[in-house]
């Protein structure tokens, strides 16, 4: 048996309500600690007196990154 309730003018069961109120116990916390989200890192400008600097210190950017991410990986 199903007890209602008048709520707003509309009739409400009680086990509506006791689902509300268990989501609501463990989606508003979890909601909570799931945090921000991350910022993106932004790398400080490349002062390149010309565009073929600019690629080489992009490139080696790229290898000096990928050769750290294979050796955190060992």
């Amino acid at each position: 048996m199903v007890q209602y309730y008048n709520i707003a003018g509309a009739k409400v069961g009680s086990h509506y309500l006791a689902m509300g109120v268990l989501t609501a116990i463990f989606a508003v916390p979890t909601l909570a600690m799931r945090g921000g989200s991350k910022a993106a890192v932004q790398t400080p400008p490349i002062n390149a007196a010309s565009s073929d600097e600019a690629d080489f210190i992009k490139k080696f950017m790229e290898e000096a990154e990928a050769e750290d991410k294979s050796k955190a990986k060992h």
